[in-house]
């Protein structure tokens, strides 16, 4: 026994960890112990207990990070015993304590000298109560198994364990796997050494037999280890501690502590030793627990998703998943993609509520609903109408958000429906992005109970090469933040991100994963249409002019007058522009959608441009003659006398209108350059 035990007090879940030195010094058995504060009245009386409690609320309450006091322990015997405790107080970032982390010690059965509020004071503090304070406290953080090395490695660390050198070896399947080495070792460890768990070196004899080792002479210790010498390197190092690392009576690993010139380990120094061991046990058990847990939670989650995403003739996919980082805990986020008739493509993004094995396993049953109800060919609507009927009816109380959407790969047309989750995010070709206003339904489950199964559909325009970007609230959503904040990041990322969906997928995970922290799991779905640029004999440039966009007009005419400038088409620029304006002006005033615009070049039989205007209304333009005080009605007059020549034709459940320009007649034999 090293005389000094460690705690780790967890506030919000009120269990409190104690070691087995820390178990010895309250002199309570580990079948007596269920780590609750409550079970402590076994060796503290009322009036003691009082007193600790008014204390400790006051450090608390007051904010400070550091404690120190004495108080006194009955031991099963009778024995009043004087323990010392210090520790820190770890705070969230509204400064609420959340976790005490600390050594205790028997100090003794006679009094101590105490402050008025039971507190040591500072001019006692000793110097190992000081190194094991630092030491709990930098392993408090440390919620991996890689931030426990990294606290072993990381600067300062030599200093914060008072040693020259260390090494520390994880217990795996029957072997020592040394994961850390910091300093001069003088026995040739690295990180990839793995080392069957004998007592033939002196860090395996320590884990082995649970018993620690000190040595102040190398040439003692090879001739009790003949392995050893081939380890051996002059490094000046003369002294060393070989340490078990015991979590719950089990070895898990162990501690190798190397000094220079030190003659010998007296008492104080091997209780620190002891402690130091005892708190990086603690430490490297709750970090593989979680490790463990993680490994579990991310396995489940991926099992839940799907395996394989189809390949699209004219479209780019690509998805990812980012799980919490929060133990054990997991979300039911999840995205899917589903080939439909007729090229069609089936996107879905959704979140079940809660993070645990349920929401996991509810997400499961309801993607898999929900893909069958779109494979079946029913509208976004009908599909989550039908998906909400099924969550209703399962054992759960939980709902769930959901996007749906159906992009023809042929027309660009998207109809999206939405249960109470974010709509898509459209990247244009010209570099803008916007969340287009997508009309929605309350979240699947609640909206059947409510008797409310209504999922209106929105109709979106997907020019080649724009891009839909679907996601969960993770990726946008920040505690105490306006969602619109992390939106506005988001498009602010697609915006300035590569064009293939792949690398997009990994720029936004670059940029956002981190930024908003692990606190929610992140699913994510990019489709871009495939770019339709033509041929270097007769290019194409499509854009989308949206109905509320009061820059779409403007864009959209500088984008023509750009292309044909590059086509060597400039002086017909005046002429399409203005029947563009025309054209447009007239879909967005007469119908309920916006405009897909394309202009192409056609080179065959003698060069000439294309310029088409596609709405969603199904009534066709007429030519009539308007009046003298008439403020309409000249549209049509005016292309027909710009334009060589113009008609209408029927696109999906709407129309085209085109017309087609020449150029000048001596130019009109030129052939377009290869750029």
């Amino acid at each position: 026994m090293s005389g000094i035990g460690s705690f780790d007090w967890d506030l919000d879940q009120g269990l409190l960890d104690l070691d087995e030195v820390a178990l010895e010094v309250f002199d309570l058995r580990p079948e007596e112990f269920d780590s609750r504060p409550d079970t402590m009245v076994l060796r503290v009386t009322p009036e003691e207990g009082a007193r600790i409690d008014a204390a400790l609320r006051k450090v608390l309450d007051s904010g400070r990070r550091s404690y120190a006091g004495y108080f006194q322990v009955t031991r099963r015997d009778g024995v009043k015993q004087w323990t010392h405790t210090q520790g820190t107080v770890l705070r969230d970032e509204q400064g609420v304590p959340h976790r005490l982390v600390g050594i205790v010690r028997d100090a003794g059965e006679s009094d101590q000298p105490l402050s008025p509020d039971g507190t040591l004071p500072e001019a006692d503090l000793r110097s190992v109560s000081s190194i094991l304070q630092g030491t709990a406290e930098a392993l408090s953080h440390a919620v991996t198994v890689e931030d426990v090395t990294a606290v072993l490695t990381g600067a300062g660390s030599l200093a914060r364990f008072g040693a020259d050198a260390l090494a520390l070896g994880v217990v795996e399947q029957g072997n020592l796997r040394i994961a850390v080495v910091s300093g001069a070792s003088p026995i040739a460890f690295n990180n990839a050494r793995v080392r069957r768990l004998d007592q033939s070196l002196p860090l395996c004899e320590a884990v082995v037999t649970q018993q620690p080792r000190y040595s102040t002479s190398f040439t003692e210790l090879a001739e009790r280890f003949p392995l050893l010498p081939p380890y051996l390197a002059d490094t000046g190092i003369d002294a060393a501690a070989f340490l078990p690392l015991i979590a719950e009576a089990r070895s898990i690993g162990g501690l190798a502590l190397f000094f220079r010139g030190r003659e010998r380990f007296t008492r104080e120094h091997r209780e620190l030793c002891g402690a130091l061991a005892g708190i990086l046990a603690q430490s490297l058990q709750r970090a593989t627990l979680f490790d463990q847990e993680r490994e579990f939670a991310t396995g489940l989650q991926s099992s839940m998703l799907p395996r394989h995403i189809p390949r699209f003739e004219g479209a780019e996919v690509a998805v990812r998943y980012h799980s919490a980082w929060s133990g054990r805990e997991i979300g039911g986020d999840w995205y899917d993609v589903v080939a439909l008739p007729q090229n069609r493509v089936g996107l879905m993004v959704g979140d079940v509520q809660g993070h645990d094995t349920h929401a996991a396993a509810v997400m499961g049953q309801l993607r898999i609903a929900l893909r069958a109800y779109a494979a079946e060919g029913h509208s976004p609507s009908t599909v989550l109408a039908r998906a909400s009927g099924f969550l209703a009816e399962l054992d759960t109380e939980r709902f769930a958000t959901c996007s749906y959407a159906q992009v023809d790969l042929a027309t660009g047309t998207v109809r999206v429906a939405r249960a109470g989750h974010l709509g898509p995010l459209i990247r244009h070709n010209d570099g803008r992005t916007g969340w287009p206003n997508v009309r929605g339904g309350l979240p699947l489950g609640l909206a059947t109970t409510l008797d409310l199964n209504e999922f209106p559909e929105t109709r979106l325009d997907l020019v080649p090469g724009e891009t839909l970007v679907f996601c969960t609230d993770g990726l946008v959503e920040e505690r105490g933040l306006d969602i619109t904040i992390g939106m506005e990041a988001l498009a602010e990322v697609v915006r300035d991100g590569p064009q293939r969906p792949e690398q997009l997928a990994d720029h936004l995970a670059d940029h956002l994963w981190e930024r908003w922290g692990s606190n929610d799991d992140v699913a994510l779905l990019i489709m871009r249409r495939a770019p339709d640029p033509g041929t270097r004999q007769a290019p194409r440039i499509h854009q989308y002019v949206h109905q509320a966009d009061p820059e779409g007009l403007a864009d959209a005419r500088s984008a023509l007058r750009q292309a044909l400038a590059g086509w060597e088409l400039a002086e017909i620029a005046d002429d399409v522009e203005l029947a563009a304006g025309e054209l447009l002006v007239n879909v967005l005033l007469h119908t309920e959608g916006g405009a897909v615009l394309t202009l192409e070049v056609l080179p065959e039989p003698v060069r000439r441009v294309r310029l088409s205007v596609q709405d969603r209304s199904s009534v066709w333009p007429r030519r009539r003659t308007p009046g003298e005080a008439a403020t309409s009605g000249r549209g049509l007059l005016m292309i027909e006398a710009l334009a060589q020549r113009w008609g209408v034709e029927p696109r999906g459940d709407g129309k085209a209108v085109w017309c087609e320009f020449g150029p000048a007649a001596d130019a009109g034999s030129a052939v377009l350059s290869p750029r």
